[in-house]
């Protein structure tokens, strides 16, 4: 049974983890019959935002780790303390959280700041040549990742490709439904809510990019 590790970023798609994302994620990995642990990082997002109104919520903090255990039924672990010896796969969902609370790629671009411990995990992967997803937004960390024109996409929106394409990457515009593979660096990108108009859109999507990288050698 393959072990995939799973980095969240909090809870809520505007401030955190996109929960669909996560959810159907978590699903989609027991269906392919793998199991996996959940880890994010033990740090204050970077606002609060009321999911309500779409305001920030002004005075308010929150804890990324204390939030991600909501997604995760308390069974998750601190990012520092991934090894990435005990895993096979390592995927991330999207959600603003992975471009606020992982990197700040959604407030300062090509020239966004990486948390420490994140990016430590993901290098890890990548230099073991384990295979990787990262869903949504989340490329934003494997442009950072990988470089080195590394095959991956966001979906199709033009700005945010060409944010990636400037830390590094080549940005390859996908439908919905599909994937982008760059076989060589085993990384696997998908739109998700980058495109998705609802639940089972971005189902398609993060199942298919599931599906994808656990079949990978």
């Amino acid at each position: 049974m393959k072990q995939v590790a799973v980095i969240l970023s909090g809870s809520g798609v505007f401030d955190g983890a996109e929960l669909h994302e996560a959810v159907l994620t978590l699903l989609a990995i027991e269906q392919e019959g793998a199991s996996y642990q959940c880890f994010a990082p033990d740090v204050e997002q970077l606002h609060v935002i009321n999911h309500l109104t779409g305001e920030v919520a002004e005075g308010e903090t929150r804890n990324v780790l204390v939030e991600s255990a909501r997604i995760a039924r308390g069974n998750i672990k601190p990012i520092a303390e991934c090894d990435v010896n005990a895993f096979d796969v390592l995927i991330l969902p999207g959600g603003f959280g992975a471009a606020k609370n992982l990197c700040t790629f959604a407030v300062d671009g090509k020239n966004c700041a990486y948390n420490e411990d994140v990016l430590n995990v993901c290098e890890a992967f990548a230099r073991a040549k384990k295979p990787a997803a990262y869903a949504c937004i989340a490329p934003a960390l494997a442009a950072k990742v990988y470089g080195n024109q590394t095959k991956m996409t966001i979906g199709n929106d033009k700005d945010t490709a060409e944010g990636l394409n400037a830390l590094g990457a080549c940005h390859v515009d996908c439908a919905v439904d599909e994937v982008v593979v760059d076989n060589d660096a085993k990384l696997v990108t998908t739109p998700a809510y980058m495109m998705a108009n609802s639940i089972s859109e971005a189902h398609a999507s993060i199942s298919k990019m599931v599906s994808t990288v656990l079949a990978m050698k």
